[in-house]
């Protein structure tokens, strides 16, 4: 039987998975300037965010597809008494799998609707994002990802272990060390 082009891997495919992986992650570290330890005032103390409610910076094309919340947790991370709430989003799709993205959501001071304070994972790294955890101030999740556009956007080929802890006053990305010192497969 023949394998498909896009199942064998060379030394090439693991280096550019390994140099685009790292500009991800890399990425992902850079928060915006309002990640800070100083949100705004909470209207609503010691209930989170509510996903659903929320409005993302994600482009869902031209007809403004609604989006769906697929994981949430919930803490205190910057411990001011109120919940913030991290969320895994994506465009709503008829077929295929849209890439995911995480935000991190807290209460607006004049607006009954949540507003993103963090982006963690933003929809242009193309990623698929697993196994979401909030424990303490600390957020886990699995990210999946592609080697090469010919991977078809249903079976990523790449995956990897994250980490944020809120520390300083903002979330520091920490990945998971990759077994057999490579990318996983």
């Amino acid at each position: 039987m023949t394998d498909l082009p896009h199942t064998r891997t060379r030394t090439v495919h693991w280096l550019a998975t390994a140099a685009a992986l790292a500009a991800v992650l890399g990425a992902s570290a850079l928060l915006p300037s309002d990640a800070t330890a100083n949100p705004a005032p909470r209207a609503e103390s010691g209930k989170a965010p509510d996903p659903a409610t929320a409005h993302y910076p994600l482009d869902c094309g031209p007809a403004g597809t609604k989006t769906d919340v697929l994981d949430e947790g919930a803490a205190d991370f910057d411990g001011d008494g109120a919940a913030e709430t991290v969320a895994v989003v994506r465009c709503r799709a008829q077929g295929g799998t849209p890439p995911s993205a995480v935000f991190v959501l807290t209460h607006a001071a004049d607006s009954r609707t949540p507003e993103v304070a963090a982006t963690l994972v933003a929809q242009k790294e193309r990623m698929t994002v697993k196994d979401l955890k909030v424990h303490g101030t600390t957020i886990s999740a699995k990210l999946l990802g592609y080697s090469t556009p010919d991977v078809p956007r249903c079976c990523p080929d790449k995956q990897r272990r994250v980490k944020w802890e809120w520390k300083s006053g903002k979330f520091a990305l920490t990945p998971a060390p990759v077994a057999g010192g490579g990318i996983s497969a």
